[in-house]
């Protein structure tokens, strides 16, 4: 391990490096951050970007550190004498937020995760690695963030006592390394599937709590603006979802030009949340009774996936297309009943899914079978709500089939600037490749996609 600053000290020297990289080659204005920043270029402001996450990653591992250690002298066993309370503070997340300007509840996280990572010593004095190594080498590196860590943490603490001591320490492994190379919105996918594989006989008294815990509150300020605020569990959850992105899908796609179209509307410039606050409003007028339509809610659908063997008998976990959430088998056999939901077992029977040239678009269950690959955006992970199928060899300028081997789930973003900048699709049955152009990467090193990301990585590990 290296020497607690070591890290810290690299880490600066990069940033100053990447700084005077960053500059104009006719100079800038010294001791003037802003005016240097403007001055800079696009790739070395990136760089320098880079360099400063570098840093604060680096920073924040050794407040970890001594955030925990601050605890421990402020522990109730020293009483008055506890060294946050001898400095006047009422426990050791006050000194440390009091110390570092932030909230309480970022002090408390810092604690727990310096705690976690810290390293213990024996009743007979010898050094004992830390209760979680992997992601304490992460932090040392500063190759994770303290969000991250915390993620994995948390979620490990929660199951340790009912999980495998042995797949609990694949499953840290595996988590570190994803925290590595994807931001924590991935992460957080990952960690929820390998917290639901961890602990299986877990998911359904969870889901039970979370309904517990379902609410809709409607309140009017004095501005006469209704705010609704709902927590809902994955089951009440789905449809509500399904059918709110079902039109705000709708809403999108009209904007795209489509010649002869008598549906575009060209200028509509609502937000995402706008379009939503519009959907929601639209689904009820329908539900009372409107005359006029909601199209886009005739071919709306939930789809639930389960493993066959899961849904036959009854144990283990499912997924809702939409939310990241696991869902227990009981929960996975009572919605795959519903004629309204589409249950995508898997290792069962299946439809025909390749259609060669016969058809120009994929069909429903084509993508359905992309979305267990991809897991919506196969690039960015966006919400499998607002991603498309799309051609991976053009339909019409490269003659490729509409083909799952041909076929991958795009956002209308991560597809422009796929073709845009020249990056390379390969799709495997189970898994997705990147290769990106050789001005991002002259090496073209593939890149894996999809939901083999955060799903692969640990069963590796286990083998």
């Amino acid at each position: 391990m290296e020497e607690p600053l070591a890290t810290l000290s690299r880490e600066l020297d990069a940033l100053r490096a990447a700084w005077v990289e960053a500059a104009p080659a006719l100079g800038s204005m010294p001791g003037d951050a802003q005016r240097e920043l403007e001055q800079a270029s696009d790739a070395g402001l990136v760089r320098v970007v880079d360099a400063l996450g570098a840093v604060r990653r680096g920073v924040d591992a050794l407040l970890a550190r001594a955030a925990a250690e601050v605890a421990r002298r402020s522990g109730p066993e020293f009483g008055e004498l506890g060294l946050a309370k001898a400095q006047g503070h009422h426990n050791a997340g006050r000194l440390v937020a009091a110390s570092t300007g932030g909230s309480r509840s970022d002090a408390a996280r810092l604690i727990a995760v310096g705690s976690a990572t810290a390293t213990r010593e024996s009743f007979v004095g010898e050094r004992m690695p830390s209760r979680r190594p992997h992601v304490a080498s992460a932090l040392d590196r500063a190759a994770i963030s303290v969000e991250a860590a915390s993620t994995i943490t948390t979620m490990l603490d929660r199951v340790a006592i009912r999980a495998d001591a042995d797949l609990l320490g694949v499953a840290e492994a595996a988590l570190a390394e994803l925290a590595e190379r994807a931001p924590l919105e991935l992460l957080v996918r990952g960690v929820r599937e390998a917290e639901a594989r961890l602990d299986a006989d877990g998911v359904e008294p969870r889901e039970e709590q979370l309904r517990d815990e379902r609410s809709l509150t409607i309140r009017e300020d004095r501005h006469g603006v209704v705010h609704l605020h709902a927590r809902l569990d994955a089951e009440s959850a789905a449809p509500v979802k399904a059918a709110v992105e079902a039109l705000v899908g709708d809403a999108l796609r009209r904007r795209e030009p489509r010649p002869g179209d008598p549906r575009q509307v060209v200028d509509d410039r609502r937000s995402i949340p706008q379009l939503r606050a519009d959907a929601l409003a639209a689904i009820a007028r329908h539900v009372l009774g409107c005359e006029q339509s909601v199209a886009p809610l005739a071919k709306t659908t939930v789809v639930v996936r389960v493993d066959l063997a899961t849904l036959v008998a009854g144990l283990g976990d499912a997924r809702i297309d939409g939310l990241d959430q696991p869902i227990s088998a009981a929960t996975a056999r009572r919605l795959s009943a519903d004629a309204e939901l589409i249950p995508a077992v898997l290792g069962g029977p299946s439809l025909p899914l390749d259609l060669g040239r016969g058809a120009r678009l994929f069909t429903r269950a084509q993508r359905l079978a992309l979305g267990e690959r991809d897991g919506g955006c196969a690039s960015c992970g966006q919400n499998v709500g607002y991603v498309e199928a799309h051609h991976i060899r053009w339909w019409e300028r490269d003659a490729g089939p509409t083909d799952l081997a041909n076929g991958v789930l795009l956002c209308s973003f991560c597809h422009h600037l796929i073709h845009r900048e020249g990056w390379e699709i390969r799709a495997e049955s189970d898994a997705i490749w990147f290769i990106p152009p050789p001005h991002v990467d002259p090496e073209r090193v593939p890149r894996l996609g999809g939901r083999a990301r955060f799903e692969v990585q640990m069963a590796d590990a286990a083998a």
